[in-house]
């Protein structure tokens, strides 16, 4: 026991010190990869996502117009927020916004900005508020962190104890063996699962978002509605998959509304 107390010790001063705060909601999370490593991996994982034969990007009509330009809207106004608040030099993200042809009724954020709408979903959010609201939530958790969070989960508990510096301090083969078994790479994405927190996060995120580009924050509640309806008498979405229970997540988007009003101006 003599000899792990010190091992114990330097785990908890390297924990201590891989801490990182979330834009906005101020909370403290573990931070074992760096952005550039997690974002390129990230990156290339998208790209080929994107060529891949069995992926089918709508490049062109009224739906991917929308996106783009909803995306670059939400872009612009988190940019600002950041470079005012200090977190500028804190992200590099270099953003994409693409539909994507497929029934399934989901969306995606991939760390860096990099950004899926499927098609399925579009019937659901109807309108320019209701895409903003899905968007600005997945951008909610690459902005927080939570893909990277988890990596870093994974890496303390692989580590163990005293290794946790060591396996921060080189990352590079394991940090791309996680960003494959979260994201997954090629057209069969695997999407990563986030907790119920972050999930809470995100919501709380995304409204702020939204508003700050010019989205009325109250549209969420009708969009996530929506949403809940997708449940009835069927198998839930990909997207509600892990997420907190409709009645509970609809309350705190509607208790969060004030907070985001703060920030919306119509454009």
């Amino acid at each position: 026991m003599k000899f792990l107390k010190p091992l114990v010790a330097l785990a908890l001063v390297a924990i201590i010190y891989s801490c990182a705060t979330v834009p906005l909601t101020g909370r403290k999370q573990l931070s074992l990869v760096g952005d550039s490593e997690i974002n390129q991996s990230a990156a290339a994982s998208y790209s080929q996502l994107l060529s891949d034969p069995k992926t089918k990007v709508i490049a062109t009509g009224t739906d991917a117009h929308r996106v783009k330009v909803i995306g670059a809207r939400l872009a612009a106004a988190i940019e600002r927020y950041l470079q005012q608040n200090g977190y500028a030099d804190k992200y590099q993200f270099k953003w994409e916004f693409n539909l994507i042809q497929s029934s399934e009724i989901n969306a995606w954020c991939m760390p860096g900005g990099k950004v899926a709408v499927y098609s399925g979903i579009l019937p659901v959010t109807k309108n320019d508020a209701g895409l903003a609201t899905v968007m600005g939530h997945e951008i909610g958790h690459a902005i927080a962190r939570h893909s990277a969070e988890r990596m870093s989960q994974q890496l303390a508990a692989q580590a163990g104890g005293g290794l946790v510096g060591a396996a921060a301090g080189n990352q590079s083969a394991t940090t791309q063996a996680i960003v494959n078994q979260l994201y997954g790479i090629g057209g069969q994405i695997a999407l990563l699962k986030y907790s119920r927190d972050q999930e809470s996060e995100a919501d709380r995120l995304g409204l702020t978002f939204m508003a700050m580009a010019g989205y009325d924050p109250n549209e969420a509640v009708a969009f996530w509605k929506r949403m809940a309806a997708q449940n009835k008498g069927g198998a839930q979405p990909e997207f509600l998959s892990t997420h907190p229970a409709d009645a509970t997540r609809i309350a705190a988007i509607q208790s969060a509304i004030p907070e985001a009003m703060k920030y919306y101006k119509a454009q």
